[in-house]
């Protein structure tokens, strides 16, 4: 007898949705919206709805699997556990705990999956990874400007008069405020999408920009700069809430319109349209996170602060600079889960230069790698140095629920649970506010066994299991921390599925903003406590003909890679058949150039590495810029990080993977 469960997607992602799962004789056999989640309304992603097929899949990972004589052989969990523990004993006696290394990433959001850092914490400490692939460029830069990076609620949408969707493609990624914009147009409020793609967010947008690809910092630059020369600036905000705009308005100054216009590609007359539309607001801003994945990337999300902040857009209904929205993490007591108290040793390496960290780490070199919640081998930049420095190291445990690009260079493969069979709270960081309680609802397949089951094990036999002598529940509870005094109960959670946590609907609204100063800081005095220079500055993406002329003559073509439409990032790429070839799309020139057409087999290619796959062109997009959706896995192709740089940020907290040129030719067969 088919039983509905009201359940929650752990994917990271903007949404963050609530499911109704259908399950029938142990199986999950269906997987929709549910109706009365106040975001979700009944509505998934094709990525949700696959967590049935992932689930199901014929190609999960059932028993614990050891490398011996180069394959991999079943092996039991008492004889995993007991090799891989007593090779934590062995390195922490010999080497110290940092010669281990946690390779981990942000594929699901449960907040239970803070657990691996109280083993790793508990073990004495590690090296840790910081930074982020995805977005750490923008966070931080956020940081620096606001003191946090916050958003706006999803219902705020509703007081703008003018919203701005910059570089991200809200019905790919965020198909909910997708929903909020095609209702907030019917109300009147006009809609600009700036990107260097028409994709379908553009296509019901009032106007269309197209910037040249890494240039989004100098395109907000001069609509400042216009916003200054018409004297609309919002001077009460600059004068009473501001720090270093002096310096700010010197950048202005020493900026000619003839570099801005040249460099951004955008016509002089869309910077007077757009000093109009953000100072005749209120007018909210949607930041994706491409376009701080340049070296230049943390200096662009704060230009584009910058010109927010001028135009009277912070702290007001309606208004804001969204991209990040940290508060509804910050709600939950990680400290509690993770034990960061524990650690006695500590070592970071960046997300980013993992790799090289593992190839030339001393005292101690890495001697053991474990990977949580991340593939690696397919995600992080420079797959042939990521491939290199895995295959490198003595001992490399991988836990997941498929042999991924990651696995398949292990000793050890440990297989997991998925969302439905184990029990946790989920959120986004991103987007909107609510937590999502998930059950466990149907069985694990094999000996699958949860994260938490395989830590607290791990645990025991290294001699500090009692701090995983807690229920599902206690930890939950442990997480929730102080929310539970103020009524955000686990068995109030429990009992309505969905609640919103307490956040600033407006951030800012007080003018009180988290910086040394207390002021929106147009010059951060956080990053020169770093040692960084905190000015705004005009700076260019590293791999970028205004950088490096010779090399953008060698290799003529902007590379992005962005998120595919129906997998999240590499998770679903082995359950879809029509996502295993890979796809390279190209701008409109760039095929009239070359000479390729539709369908062709074509070699993308630069001094890191090349990937072959059928070509695709694209029918508006700006000119010179290539796609090649990310996550694609070895044995369908190779990740496009086999061409993508492993350098950091100007903040040092962000990858630079769009920062790519490539050259392109047709493949001929002999």
């Amino acid at each position: 007898m088919a039983e509905q469960f009201t359940s929650a997607c752990p994917l990271n992602c903007w949404d963050s949705c609530g499911f109704y799962v259908t399950v029938e004789d142990g199986k999950v056999k269906k997987v929709e919206g549910d109706s009365n989640h106040p975001i979700t309304q009944g509505k998934i992603c094709s990525r949700g709805r696959m967590l049935e097929t992932k689930t199901n899949s014929k190609e999960r990972l059932l028993y614990p699997l050891k490398r011996i004589n180069g394959k991999f052989i079943e092996i039991s969990w008492n004889q995993a556990l007991d090799e891989i523990s007593q090779k934590l004993k062995e390195i922490k006696d010999q080497y110290g705990t940092t010669a281990v290394l946690h390779s981990h990433d942000y594929a699901n959001n449960g907040l239970l999956k803070n657990l691996d850092k109280r083993f790793f914490n508990c073990y004495g400490g590690v090296t840790e990874l910081v930074g982020s692939i995805c977005w750490g460029a923008g966070i931080e830069a956020q940081t620096w400007d606001f003191g946090q990076s916050y958003s706006h609620t999803p219902e705020d949408i509703y007081y703008s008069k003018h919203i701005v969707i910059w570089g991200r493609n809200v019905a790919r990624t965020n198909m909910h405020l997708f929903q909020h914009l095609q209702e907030a147009k019917k109300r009147g409020a006009t809609i600009t999408v700036i990107d260097p793609i028409f994709n379908a967010t553009a296509k019901i947008a009032h106007q269309y920009i197209s910037v040249k690809p890494g240039m989004d910092g100098l395109f907000a630059l001069g609509i400042a700069k216009e916003i200054v020369a018409l004297g609309l600036e919002d001077k009460k905000f600059i004068q009473l809430y501001t720090h270093g705009y002096e310096d700010f308005l010197q950048l202005l100054n020493q900026t000619s319109w003839e570099e801005i216009i040249e460099i951004t590609e955008v016509k002089r007359e869309t910077f007077t349209k757009l000093a109009h539309i953000y100072t005749s607001g209120p007018t909210t801003t949607y930041l994706g996170l491409g376009m701080q994945r340049y070296e230049n990337g943390g200096n662009t999300i704060r230009l584009i602060d910058a010109l927010i902040a001028i135009s009277g857009n912070v702290g007001v209904q309606g208004g804001g600079a969204n991209f990040g929205n940290v508060q509804v993490g910050q709600s939950f007591d990680i400290s509690a889960l993770a034990l960061p108290e524990q650690k006695t040793a500590h070592r970071t390496f960046s997300m980013m230069k993992q790799a090289e960290g593992i190839l030339t780490a001393k005292d101690p070199e890495i001697k053991m790698i474990m990977v949580t919640c991340g593939n690696p081998l397919s995600q992080v930049p420079d797959t042939n140095m990521v491939r290199k420095a895995f295959q490198s190291t003595e001992t490399v445990v991988v836990i997941d629920h498929f042999m991924t690009d990651t696995a398949q260079e292990a000793d050890y493969v440990l297989p997991t649970t998925t969302v439905f069979e184990e029990t946790d709270i989920y959120y986004s960081s991103m987007y909107h506010a609510y937590m999502n309680y998930g059950q466990a609802i149907v069985s694990p397949p094999g000996e699958a066994k949860s994260d938490l089951w395989i830590w607290t094990e791990l645990a025991k036999r290294l001699g500090f299991g009692h701090y995983f002598d807690h229920s599902v529940d206690e930890f939950l509870k442990m997480g929730l921390g102080k929310l539970e005094a103020k009524g955000y109960t686990l068995e109030r959670l429990k009992e309505q599925k969905h609640l919103l946590l307490p956040v600033q609907e407006v951030p800012w609204k007080e003018k009180r903003f988290k910086t040394p100063t207390g002021k929106y800081e147009f010059t951060s005095l956080a990053a020169e406590k770093k040692g960084l220079d905190g000015k705004l500055k005009k700076l260019f993406p590293k791999e970028s003909y205004a950088n490096n002329p010779a090399l953008a003559k060698k290799y003529p073509y902007n590379l992005l890679s962005i998120h595919p439409m129906r997998s999240n990032h590499s998770q679903h790429y082995p359950l879809i058949d029509n996502l295993q070839s890979i796809k390279i799309e190209v701008s409109e020139d760039i095929a009239r150039e070359k000479g390729l057409k539709e369908n062709e087999q074509v070699r993308v290619f630069n001094e890191r590495g090349e990937i072959e796959g059928i070509l695709k062109i694209l029918k508006k997009a700006h000119g010179k810029t290539i796609n090649i959706d990310e996550g694609q896995w070895r044995k369908f192709g190779g990740s496009v990080n086999m061409l993508t740089s492993n350098e950091e940020s100007d903040n040092k907290l962000g990858s630079i993977l769009y920062d790519c040129l490539v050259d392109i030719e047709k493949v001929f067969k002999e």
